[in-house]
């Protein structure tokens, strides 16, 4: 038994008195009877061997084999096999006295067992193109809402903007640029921001489900991500407020004191420990999701499931994000360019800033980030489910309980 929660996922399991096996092995036949030796006679020994298990006189009775066990269990612990799940009844093929370890089973778009890189990659595209009914319209209403405001954001708020620097621009002229930029930027970032914590909210619902092999509608993903939305929201800005005391404290000495070796050192030291610390709590969203729990549990069962593979989950974590970003480049560039050509009036426009914020400049782009991040959401949100979905069965065989929940019998168990 451990302390770890269960697995919230929708999908009950059969109760230990409905599945079989439970009782202590299904009922074997019983024997045909047979006569009893004679009381007292002294041909008959008192020990006979039970029926069928005769041996010829002056041999040792051979020992009875173990019968094959239907089980596809994984044990937490590499080179220990765990009862019925390793050993000589698992004959595996490739040719006689080879012995391996028995297939895992796989209800859903991953195998229940510690999953490799390969398999948590493709476990979120499988999960994509199986489930794309519920995986598509999520994202893509997300993207485009997301990117009309920003389109009608950029249009507004930066219209009057000056992109390029004239030599006899002012103080005043100055900063009013800087403001609007960074005050559109905010406005942009802080949309997005929601957005993509309702896609992980309602895509984290999703993949659960296709762990389970189950299917899921977009109404069913928002019904039970809702209850936990707002605490995701605040682990989000709890994370980023996090960020931005922690640079402060870093690197706000040195710029006060006009200290630059100061604040650089401060920004060296500042960058790394946000790597350390995001992918440290990386796992949070989904344990915050799919166990239930609070913002400070999720930050503690996050930090509990990173604990000791910190740099393989950093790696799957940046290849990832690799990954994402050249299918983003890919699908934007072409979007850009054909903006940049058509719509903004020639390199002349483009030099004194005149032709990069008319509709058309905004428009092109913002269709190509609509598919990007329809594809690409999707594709993070999956590995970091199927990563949290990969550390408990490392730690503590969640593969068991993902079993019973998609309905496979005595799974990791022995029979009597």
């Amino acid at each position: 038994m451990n302390d770890s929660p269960g697995w919230a996922t929708p999908g009950s399991s059969p109760s230990d008195g409905e599945r079989p096996g439970t009782d202590g092995g299904a009922q074997q036949p019983a024997p045909s009877a047979q006569p009893a030796p004679p009381a007292g006679d002294p041909k008959w020994s008192a020990e006979q061997p039970p029926p069928g298990q005769w041996s010829s006189p002056g041999t040792t009775p051979a020992a009875p084999q173990a019968q094959p066990q239907p089980t596809t269990g994984w044990g937490q612990q590499p080179g220990t096999p765990q009862a019925g799940q390793y050993g000589p009844q698992h004959g595996y093929p490739g040719g006689p006295g080879q012995w391996g370890q028995p297939p895992a089973a796989k209800p859903g778009v991953i195998p229940l067992r510690p999953l490799g890189l390969g398999e948590i990659l493709d476990g979120a595209v499988a999960t994509m193109r199986t489930h794309w009914r519920a995986v598509l319209p999520i994202t893509l209403v997300v993207a485009t809402v997301v990117q009309v405001i920003s389109v009608i954001v950029q249009k507004f708020m930066l219209d009057d903007l000056a992109f390029a620097a004239t030599p006899d621009a002012g103080p005043e002229e100055i900063i009013d640029s800087l403001g609007s930029t960074i005050g559109a930027s905010a406005v942009i970032q802080f949309i997005q921001a929601l957005g993509t914590i309702v896609v992980t909210a309602m895509l984290t619902m999703v993949f659960s489900r296709a762990v389970l092999g189950q299917h899921s509608s977009v109404s069913d993903a928002w019904r039970e991500a809702r209850p936990q939305l707002l605490r995701l929201i605040g682990l989000t800005l709890l994370m980023a407020l996090g960020a931005v005391l922690l640079g402060a404290v870093l690197i706000l000495p040195g710029v006060l004191t006009d200290t630059i070796g100061l604040a650089i050192l401060g920004f060296v030291l500042w960058l790394p420990l946000l790597v350390w610390l995001g992918i440290k709590f990386t796992l949070a969203s989904p344990a915050l999701m799919l166990e239930k729990s609070t913002v400070l549990k999720a930050f503690a069962r996050s930090s509990k499931l990173v604990k000791d593979t910190w740099w393989r989950i950093f790696g799957i974590t940046v290849l990832t994000t690799v990954i994402a970003f050249f299918i983003s480049a890919m699908i934007v560039a072409p979007f850009q360019i054909i903006s940049l050509i058509v719509f903004s009036g020639g390199l002349d426009s483009i030099e004194d800033g005149s032709g990069m914020n008319n509709w058309g400049v905004l428009i092109a782009p913002a269709i190509g980030l609509i598919i990007a991040q329809t594809i690409v959401m999707p594709f993070q949100s999956g590995v970091t489910v199927l990563l949290y979905v990969d550390q408990r069965i490392r730690r503590e065989g969640l593969d068991l309980e993902l079993a019973r929940a998609a309905g496979l019998e005595n799974y990791g168990t022995t029979g009597g």
